[in-house]
Order: structure tokens, then C-alpha cells, then sequence
């Protein structure tokens, strides 16, 4: 795996070499990227500026247990070209302007794309595809080498949206759908007219609608009742608040070995030097910010302050290169609780387990997967956003929720879709059929200074627009097996350790 990962950062050093090349000889075009991917092998051809090579041509006998995901990321690389497309009118100066500005950033997500794409065929035992990291760079239409504008034809300029069937959340059914790299990359009309509508940061979202004072919100919080057979106990990881600042935009559980793979900022807590290229024998060994010894990695998408300071990351992947600007807040507090069921004592889960819970691309993909829980200090017994950012009154904390699944299907530590080995237990607290009772992680987060603010938001793909209902969360789990015998019998015997 660390081979990969140093054939990844030298193909992405390749990628820009080519692009300075492309743009030495030639000066600056017009630019219209609504390009369509074709079957023909030949460029992406737009119909008037950025033209990419077709990637489709390329991918023959697509393995079925792949062809989602190369869908998904087929329809990705034709919203970066898109974005790439909307972004030229306000390039000042030439060439080099467009290379770091437009072309470079590009071909780096291009890059990472057309590798997920790679790693999704060779997951199904096929040989992975050749060559498809020369498809990644682009020129402006124009220029020697770039194909007249009609070639291809144009693309679509709305983006389609898709779901599949997913899961309802806080115990309900799941299946296909997806978060960061394995979510449907499609967005919907509202979406879209959103983004050209306006909002904060340029049409990038939030929108003034996002936001709802919780007080006028009817109390919805329910808790299912709990037998006599119920493990009331719990087992807490105090991991710190990410205050040594481990940050980058990778997704190790959905897009293993692609750097910048989910396109947004991710606060980590617990195992150190987390990223795409993290495996299961370098978790085992990490050392760790939990003082219990958990090896264990929590990470989720950063919550900024978009009230006009920029982070240090305002022109990089993942922060304000795919539309993510503002302070990165550090979290008042971190809890991270294991929990038992309402019906029945918990079991141990396997060392290595992945979970992700909610969905990044939520708003494109019709919700099926959203988990999210947004609420305010000294609400939280009776108030629960799902859709919304909550206003809070002052004194206040902004608090966010995840509730990970407590089904595990006894086999798998992982999934193609990383959501069916596991499972969410129905309202009344009870495993589907050939699922087990496993410890719950609640993860609940607080951020200091946001009473009353609507200036906040979440990190998300351009494309989410930062919208609550895509929040989410991503664990691995790398106790040892004598901490999570530990955490079990706390849970089952009722006590409240750590």
C-alpha cells in the first residue's frame, strides 16, 4: 500500500508536468466545458473551451460489481469539467493563471477520479485498467491537440441525479447509496438552481433557508423503550478535540489509496498519521490521541466559520480548491460513546470494522442514507435537525449527532458499498434477520461562539453545497481485543466506564 501511494503522488507530479506543457504553446480560449464522455476514444470535446480526453472509450467489459461506482465517477469528472468550465470567466492573466487556477486543479481531481476508478475494478479480481492517468489533463479548446468543439457532442448542462435504495436512519433498513467517494455523484434541478440563484459564498451554499432557530421547533426526539433484557451500560474513548490539527481530504473506508478522495476536510481524533494510504497493519500499530489506548480512527467533515477569515488551506484540495473556505473550528468537546441495545446484550465487533454513517451527497441522492442530527445545548433531549442548521440561543453550544450503526452481519468487516455489512436496528431496538447487537458509537460534537450565528457550515463535495442534511461520520475500529472485551462487559453489566 505504500507502493501505491508513492505511484499515486509521482503520477500526480506527471499530471502537472503535462499540463504546463499543454499550456506553454497556446493562449488563452474562451472556455465551455459541458462535455459529454463518449465511446468514441477520442477527446471530450466541448462547445467552446475545455476539452478532456473521453474516459468511456477506455473502459471496456466494466466488471458488473463495478459499474456503479465507474458511473459515479464518470458523471463526477463531468461536473469538474463543468465547474472547471464556470470558473474560467473570472481567470485573470494567461496561461500560467489558468494551469494553477483552472487546469492544474483539474487534472489533480481528474487524477484522483480516474484512480478510484481503477481500484473499484481491480476490487472485483479484473485486471486493473491501463493508462487511464494520461485521460486526466485537459487543454483549453483551441489549442493543438483539442478537438473541435462539435466532436463529441455537447453534454447535458444539468447534472442527472440518482439514488439507490438506502437505508433509513436511527433504525431503519439500509442498502445502496453512498458517501464521499461511493455516493451518487449526480445533482438535482433544486440543487443546481440553488447554486446559480446565489446563497453565501457565491452560490456555493449555505442558503438563508438552511438555518432554523431551535426554539420554535416542536420537540421530535423518541427513545425506543428497553426490556429486561436491555445492555444499559456504556464505554467512553476520550480521544481529545483534534487540538493537534490533523486534517486532510481523504476518505480511507470509501476511496482507499486516492488522495484527496472526498473533496473536503476531515477532523481526525485517535489513531495518528490517518489518510488514504492508512491500513489495518499501520492502524495496529499507530500511536494514538485516546488515552485509553484505542487505535481506533473517528473522522469527520470539518465545520468552518464563513464569516470572511480564510484558513490556510483556501486555495488547496479539500479546502477552498473544491469550494470549502472559512476558520476551521476546533470542537469545544469530542464524545465518543459506545452504547448497548434496547433489546438485548451487545457482542463484541471485530477488530478492523468500518462504518460510515450518512451521506455526503444527501441532496442528490434523495436522502435514503442522511443520518444527520443537528441540535443546540440544552435541546438535545427534545430537538433534532435533520435538514436544517440549528440558530442557536446565547449561551448555547451548536451540537452535532451521529448515531452509527449497532447491526453487525457476524462476517465482514467491510462491504462493496460499505454500508451492507452492517445495519441499523428498527425503531423498537431490534437486529434485522442474521444481524448481530454490536456497541452503538454515538459521536457528539460542540462548537463554542455560534449562538445566533447563520455564518457556519460544514465541509461537503462542491456539489452538496454544504448542506446539513449531508453530514456525516467515519470509523474504524482498531481496539484491541482485551479494550473491546472491556467496552462489552461495561455495556452489558450496566456500568459507565471510561
Amino acid at each position: 500500500m505504500q507502493q501505491r501511494h508513492k505511484v499515486s503522488r509521482t503520477r500526480r507530479k506527471a499530471v502537472f508536468a503535462v499540463v504546463g506543457l499543454v499550456l506553454g504553446g497556446g493562449g488563452l480560449v474562451a472556455v465551455n466545458a459541458g462535455a459529454n464522455a463518449s465511446d468514441s476514444g477520442k477527446q471530450q470535446a466541448s462547445t467552446g473551451a475545455v476539452a478532456c480526453p473521453a474516459v468511456e472509450g477506455r473502459l471496456t467489459n466494466v466488471p458488473a460489481g463495478a459499474r456503479a461506482e465507474v458511473d459515479r465517477s464518470l458523471e463526477l469528472m463531468r461536473q469538474q469539467v463543468r465547474e472547471a468550465d464556470a470558473r474560467m470567466p473570472s481567470v485573470k492573466g494567461g496561461t500560467a493563471e489558468v494551469s494553477n487556477i483552472v487546469l492544474g486543479p483539474l487534472a489533480s481531481k481528474r487524477a484522483a477520479v480516474l484512480e478510484r476508478i481503477e481500484i473499484a475494478v481491480e476490487r472485483t479480481g479484473a485486471e486493473r485498467p491501463r493508462d487511464l492517468q494520461s485521460l486526466a489533463v485537459c487543454r483549453v479548446a483551441g489549442q493543438a491537440g483539442a478537438p473541435a468543439a462539435a466532436e463529441d457532442g455537447g453534454e447535458q448542462g444539468a447534472g442527472e441525479s440518482q439514488s439507490q435504495g438506502g437505508q433509513e436512519q436511527g433504525g431503519q433498513e439500509q442498502g445502496d447509496g453512498g458517501q464521499d467517494g461511493t455516493g451518487q455523484d449526480g445533482q438535482d434541478q433544486g440543487s443546481r438552481q440553488e447554486r446559480q440563484d446565489g446563497g453565501q459564498d457565491g452560490g456555493n451554499g449555505p442558503v438563508p433557508e438552511d438555518f432554523v432557530d431551535i426554539t420554535t421547533v416542536a420537540p421530535n426526539v423518541e427513545r425506543p423503550r428497553r426490556n429486561q433484557d436491555a445492555s444499559n451500560g456504556s464505554f467512553q474513548s476520550r480521544c481529545g478535540v483534534n487540538e493537534q490539527g490533523q486534517f486532510n481530504s481523504d476518505n480511507v473506508i470509501v476511496a482507499p489509496g486516492v488522495d484527496n478522495g472526498a473533496h473536503h476536510t476531515h477532523d481526525y481524533v485517535g489513531a495518528e498519521g490517518v489518510d488514504a494510504f492508512t491500513t489495518d497493519e499501520s492502524l495496529a500499530v499507530s500511536r494514538t490521541t485516546c488515552t485509553n489506548g484505542d487505535q481506533s480512527t473517528y473522522y469527520w467533515p470539518v465545520l468552518r466559520d464563513r464569516d470572511g477569515v480564510q484558513e490556510s488551506d483556501a486555495a488547496q484540495p479539500g479546502g477552498g480548491a473544491d469550494g470549502n473556505v472559512g476558520r476551521i473550528l476546533t470542537p469545544a468537546t469530542v464524545q465518543l460513546k459506545f452504547v448497548g441495545s434496547p433489546r438485548t446484550k451487545v457482542e463484541a465487533m471485530p477488530r478492523f470494522l468500518r462504518i460510515i454513517t450518512g451521506d455526503a451527497r444527501a441532496n442528490a441522492n434523495g436522502g435514503a442514507n442522511a443520518n444527520a442530527r443537528w441540535s443546540c445545548t440544552g435541546f438535545e433531549s427534545r430537538v433534532e435537525l435533520t435538514d436544517k442548521y440549528p440558530i442557536c440561543p446565547q449561551g448555547s453550544k451548536v451540537v452535532r449527532i451521529a448515531k452509527f450503526q449497532s447491526c453487525w452481519d457476524g462476517r465482514n468487516t467491510d462491504s462493496a458499498n460499505h454500508r451492507d455489512h452492517v445495519a441499523f436496528a428498527d425503531r423498537q431496538g431490534n437486529c434485522p434477520d442474521g444481524f448481530r447487537a454490536v456497541p452503538q458509537l454515538v459521536q457528539r460534537v460542540t462548537y463554542n461562539g455560534l449562538a445566533g450565528s447563520t455564518s457556519f457550515a460544514l465541509d461537503s463535495f462542491p456539489e452538496a453545497f454544504h448542506k446539513p442534511v449531508t453530514d456525516h461520520g467515519d470509523f474504524i475500529n482498531a481496539m484491541s481485543d482485551e479494550l473491546m472485551e472491556k467496552a462489552v462487559n461495561c455495556i452489558n453489566t450496566g456500568r459507565r466506564c471510561g
